[in-house]
C-alpha cells in the first residue's frame, strides 16, 4: 500500500475496532445475526492486517501469496453461502494482496503503461524500481489493474452511500418508537441498537476498503 503511515494506523484502528465488536456480537448476539457478524469480524481482521504500515511490520515476501490464497478461498466460501457482498470484499482483498505480491508491470498491459508514463520505461523484473508495486518497496505508479480498481472503487462508493443512508431511517424509527411506546409488548421488535451498530461497522469497513483501494 502507498498510504501515509498515519493513514495506515487509522485504518488499523478502524478495522480492528469493527472486528472486535463484530466478533463479540458473533458470540452474544441473536442467533440469526451471528453468522453475518462472524463474517464481518473476520473480514475486518483481514483488513486490519493488510493496512499495517510497512514501517511497523516487515512481513516475508511469501506472505502476500498466502493472503491471496486465503482471501480467494474465503471469497469462494462466501459465494457458496450466497453472501455476495462478503464475496466481493474477500475477492477485493485477494486482488490487493496479489497486487502487492506482483510488480505493477506483471498485473497487465494497462498497469505497465501507467507506470511507464509516471516513472519512465518499465524496469526489468528483479530491480528495485521494477518492484515498486510491492508494499513498502517504493512509491511508483499505481499497482493492480486500473479498470478493476476503478470498478471496486465504484462498488464501495455506492455501497457506503446506500448503507449510510439506510442508517438514518433506522435511528429515526427507533426514536419514534421510544416516544410513542410502540416498541413495547410481546410483539415488539428487538432492540434496533446493536444491529444498527453492526450496520455502522459495515459502513466503516466500506470506507476502509475505499481508502485501501485508493492507496493501491
Amino acid at each position: 500500500m502507498h498510504e501515509p503511515v498515519w493513514v495506515g494506523w487509522l485504518l488499523v484502528l478502524l478495522c480492528a475496532g469493527a472486528a472486535a465488536y463484530c466478533l463479540v456480537r458473533a458470540r452474544t448476539g441473536p442467533a440469526a445475526h451471528r453468522g453475518d457478524a462472524r463474517g464481518e469480524g473476520l473480514m475486518a481482521l483481514g483488513m486490519a492486517a493488510m493496512a499495517l504500515p510497512a514501517s511497523a511490520v516487515t512481513p516475508p515476501q511469501w506472505s502476500s501469496w498466502v493472503c491471496t490464497a486465503v482471501y480467494a478461498t474465503a471469497g469462494l466460501w462466501a459465494l457458496a453461502r450466497r453472501h455476495p457482498h462478503h464475496a466481493v470484499g474477500t475477492f477485493a482483498m485477494a486482488y490487493m494482496a496479489l497486487a502487492m505480491a506482483l510488480p505493477a508491470d506483471h498485473m497487465g498491459p494497462a498497469a505497465a503503461v501507467g507506470r511507464a508514463d509516471a516513472t519512465g520505461p518499465v524496469a526489468a523484473p528483479g530491480t528495485m524500481s521494477g518492484m515498486s508495486g510491492m508494499s513498502g518497496m517504493g512509491h511508483g505508479g499505481p499497482g493492480g489493474v486500473p479498470l478493476l480498481t476503478g470498478l471496486l472503487l465504484a462498488y464501495y462508493t455506492v455501497y457506503v452511500i446506500a448503507a449510510g443512508v439506510r442508517l438514518v431511517p433506522a435511528s429515526v424509527r427507533a426514536d419514534e418508537a421510544e416516544g410513542t411506546g410502540a416498541a413495547t409488548g410481546p410483539g415488539a421488535p428487538a432492540d434496533p441498537g446493536p444491529p444498527g451498530v453492526l450496520r455502522a461497522c459495515r459502513v466503516a469497513m466500506g470506507i476502509g476498503m475505499l481508502a485501501m483501494l485508493v492507496a493501491l
